[in-house]
């Protein structure tokens, strides 16, 4: 079976958003192409990429591919995600240069050919995140987390998750409870296991999240510790916990950064990631508002992570 792929070029600050909009509109897989790839410095120690060419990237900013099955694509969707995309503006979100490009794949062409490209990566001193399919063996005090991505998820190694496993190595202690909100692929779920949580409660209101969430933590063998459901935020969450851990957009941890404290314990930690770096402020001062003090802020590019506690 062939696919549409249609890609848009828009700002790093809008990926998310964008990805979410080709989902919306139907899309079967995502995949990202970031400029920022060509400059980075890989560590071959470990099998990253040591080739890229320039051509599969571009010239600044950010291609997002959507993956349409041909028989539901509509001629008229290309131009209606451009829209769509020019309208993050309204929600604060900078889409920058915008435009549309469609192609015709070959199924082969992308359902497996993306694995090529994603290899072990050590994203902090102590946790190392790989794909089930390659082989690898880790050293004396390295945590190796084990992930299947799909084709819904990313690889577990954008910015605002390795940002957010630093500041869950400093501030959760063995032994601790752990609420991770947009779980997404489980990816932070299962660092909190394998970091010495002793209880750990994913959540998504997406159903294909939380079923890639209870496919990893298997993977990782701590389904023992983590329990996943379906869950908007944190409504009806009655327990309360030593840290909440949410990487999403800031749009959404402002809504519901006011029902944190009350899942906290007294000096309890909330981490939120997810963050462009002109909205740091706004959201330290929605923190602030809810009763919780920022007590660290780390930054990769244009992301931001935040660490904060409760009373």
């Amino acid at each position: 079976m062939d696919w549409m792929e249609v890609r848009i070029h828009t700002n790093r600050e809008a990926e998310d958003a964008v990805a979410n909009l080709l989902f919306e509109a139907g899309a079967e897989g995502t995949a990202t192409m970031d400029s920022e790839a060509l400059e980075r410095e890989w560590d071959t120690r470990l099998g990253e990429i040591i080739a890229l060419d320039a051509k599969d990237f571009p010239e600044e900013g950010v291609w997002i591919s959507g993956y349409f099955p041909e028989q539901v694509y509509n001629p008229s969707l290309p131009g209606t995600l451009e829209e769509k995309t020019k309208e993050l503006a309204r929600f604060g979100l900078d889409p920058g240069s915008v435009s549309v490009f469609v192609r015709r794949v070959a199924e082969e062409s992308w359902v497996n050919a993306w694995k090529a490209y994603y290899k072990p990566v050590r994203v902090t001193q102590r946790m190392t995140i790989k794909p089930v399919w390659e082989e690898y063996e880790a050293e004396p005090g390295e945590e190796v987390i084990e992930m299947d991505p799909g084709m819904a998820f990313g690889t577990g190694t954008h910015p605002t998750t390795t940002l957010s496993i630093q500041l869950m190595e400093k501030a959760l202690r063995p032994g601790g409870s752990v609420i991770d909100v947009g779980c997404g692929s489980g990816i932070l779920s299962a660092v909190a296991a394998k970091l010495g949580a002793r209880e750990v409660l994913a959540l998504d209101l997406d159903p294909v999240a939380v079923e890639a969430t209870r496919s990893n933590i298997d993977l990782n063998g701590v389904a023992d510790r983590v329990f996943v459901r379906q869950n908007d935020l944190l409504q009806g969450v009655d327990k309360r916990v030593d840290m909440v851990v949410a990487n999403i957009l800031a749009e959404i941890i402002l809504r519901f950064t006011a029902d944190v404290p009350r899942v906290l314990k007294p000096g309890g930690t909330f981490i939120a990631s997810g963050i462009v770096q002109h909205k740091e402020e706004t959201v330290t001062k929605g923190l602030a508002k809810a009763g919780l003090t920022v007590v660290e802020g780390i930054h990769d590019g244009d992301w931001v992570a935040l660490r904060a506690q409760s009373c």
